[in-house]
Order: C-alpha cells, then sequence, then structure tokens
C-alpha cells in the first residue's frame, strides 16, 4: 500500500532513485532494470526534462543554473509520471547537454509494472516525491562525486576541466547543498558507497518482488 491508497494492483510502482551528482545513481538505476527487468520497468530521467535554452545565446548558456529546481521542466516529468501510472505511454524530451537544447525528437515510453525515476532534484520537488512509492538517495563523499562529474562532463559532454571545475564551484556545490543534500531527509532508503552497496540492492529488489505479486515471483 503506498501513502495515496493505492496498490500495486491497480497502478505501476513508482520508484525514484535520488542523490548528488556522481554519487552513483545511474549505477543503482541499472542494478535495478538490470535485476528486475528492462522489460518490465518504464525508465524516466529527470536530466531529459530540462528546459530548453535555444533562447539563450550559445556563449551564455554555460552560465545558467543547470542545478537550480528551476532549470527543469518537473511538471512535465510529474504529468509523464501520472500518465505512466494510469497505463498510457508517453513521449519524453530528448536533451542535448552539448548545446542546452532539447532535440526535436522524442523517445515513447511505455507503461510499465514498474516506473524508475531518477535525478538529482527529484525528492526537492513535492509534486514528483508525492507520487513516489519508494525513495531511493544515493550518497558517496563529495570528493568522489566532483571526480566522477569531471570525468563525466569531459568525457560525454565535450567539457574542458576548468569549465567544469567552475560550474561545480559556482553552481554545483551550492545547490546541492541548499537542494540535494536537505532532500536526503524524503528517502525511505540511503544508500551509501556510491551505488555499489550489494546488499542494499538485494534489499531493493526484494522489495520491489514484493509489490510486485505475482509478477514478482518470476525475477
Amino acid at each position: 500500500m503506498s501513502a495515496h491508497g493505492v496498490t500495486p494492483r491497480n497502478r505501476a510502482i513508482t520508484i525514484g532513485v535520488a542523490g548528488g551528482t556522481g554519487a552513483g545513481k545511474t549505477t543503482i538505476a541499472n542494478a535495478i532494470l538490470d535485476r528486475v527487468g528492462w522489460h518490465r520497468i518504464a525508465y524516466l530521467q529527470h536530466d531529459a526534462y530540462y528546459h530548453d535554452a535555444s533562447n539563450v545565446p550559445p556563449e551564455e548558456r554555460l552560465h545558467l543554473n543547470f542545478d537550480h529546481p528551476d532549470a527543469l521542466d518537473s511538471a512535465l516529468l510529474a504529468q509523464h509520471i501520472r500518465e505512466l501510472q494510469a497505463g498510457r505511454p508517453v513521449d519524453v524530451p530528448i536533451y542535448d547537454f552539448t548545446t542546452h537544447t532539447r532535440r526535436p525528437e522524442t523517445r515513447r515510453v511505455n507503461p510499465e509494472p514498474v516506473i524508475l525515476v531518477e535525478g538529482i532534484l527529484i525528492f526537492a520537488e513535492p509534486v514528483l516525491r508525492d507520487l513516489m512509492d519508494i525513495k531511493i538517495f544515493v550518497d558517496a563523499d563529495p570528493d568522489l562525486r566532483f571526480i566522477r562529474r569531471l570525468q563525466r562532463d569531459i568525457k560525454e559532454r565535450g567539457r574542458t576541466v576548468d569549465s567544469v571545475i567552475e560550474q561545480y564551484l559556482s553552481t554545483v556545490r551550492p545547490m546541492h547543498l541548499e537542494f540535494v543534500e536537505p532532500s536526503k531527509r524524503y528517502a525511505d532508503i540511503i544508500i551509501p558507497e556510491g551505488g555499489f552497496n550489494e546488499v542494499a540492492l538485494d534489499m531493493v529488489v526484494a522489495r520491489i518482488r514484493a509489490l510486485l505479486g505475482p509478477l514478482g515471483d518470476e525475477l
């Protein structure tokens, strides 16, 4: 039974995975996808819902605060979660992190027994956390999170070392302290060790199996 009095039998189980940048959210999300089954999960990432910045001059886009809740279209994500919970497919935006704009195409996500939502700020937004049955916060030391962020942004997003450091100090760290860290209080489960905690993963998967009922017996 969820906080809203709705059982998994008449809507999908909704799981949120939050935590600071580089904490290991994607590692946990992928582990859940692998163990529960990709075919059973509708996977949504808050990062896909950044507001389009095409109206901002390119040289100014790097200085936008992408770590504040207002940078993300959480209302649209909440709408998509409700649609999936009601058994209807959604078309998720595709965000281009190299240009900070939304691409013209979208990604179709079909309803599944489990909805998995991942994002740094999903517990900081009441409209999102109120839709979730299980809230998982992935924790890791700040130095490890920064190193992972640095490696990711250079490798995957074409950033320079200096630009990553400048952004981390000017917005990422302050916004983490203001919004992300306080949102930990809303978590049902806090997973330390940056996403490599097998005991915690076993417990999470067991809980999902129990909520799925007969479907969970097939895991």
